[in-house]
């Protein structure tokens, strides 16, 4: 990947990521090639399909072994021209929504969703996720139920629960 632009090697590295990730039953939800202060940080999460039920989430130990071949892989292939650091992880308790179907797979879940433009006065909004169509979801807040268009979504993320 010598010379690639970043989004390239990024769309490469997803590739082959999604590859060794797969190997293990687990799935790659994002990619990220970043220089920081220490140096180049290649972060891959992961994530397991049909992950909403508890216990069925990423664990260490699914991390590690995708982190142990994902390095010797990008190494045998020479995927970066450069030192880097690999990170591994899940997305977390407080994991990104991003498509309808990652808010299905969370229905019944609270939620905490950032519009661009206002519903009932609103661009924050925050509730248990009840319903899921292909334009939108239905959020029942403490004091109303909102209708929100997926166009209109600017960040959603699910709210930690205790």
């Amino acid at each position: 990947m010598v010379g690639l632009p970043l989004t390239e090697k990024r769309r490469q590295i997803f590739a082959i990521a999604e590859r060794v990730a797969s190997s293990h039953g687990v799935e790659v939800f994002d990619v990220q090639l970043r220089r920081e202060a220490i140096g180049w940080v290649l972060r891959v999460v992961l994530d397991r399909q049909d992950s909403g039920a508890d216990g069925d989430s990423i664990s260490v130990d699914d991390c590690q072994k995708v982190s142990h071949d994902l390095n010797a892989v990008l190494d045998v292939e020479d995927a970066l021209d450069h030192a880097y650091t690999l990170e591994v992880s899940s997305p977390g308790l407080d994991r990104p929504l991003r498509t309808p179907g990652e808010y299905q797979r969370f229905v019944g879940r609270l939620a905490q969703i950032v519009v661009s433009e206002a519903i009932n006065g609103q661009t924050f909004l925050k509730g248990r996720i009840r319903e899921v169509t292909d334009e939108a979801v239905l959020l029942e807040g403490e004091s109303r139920p909102h209708r929100v268009p997926f166009a209109i979504i600017s960040r959603a993320k699910l709210e930690v629960e205790f």
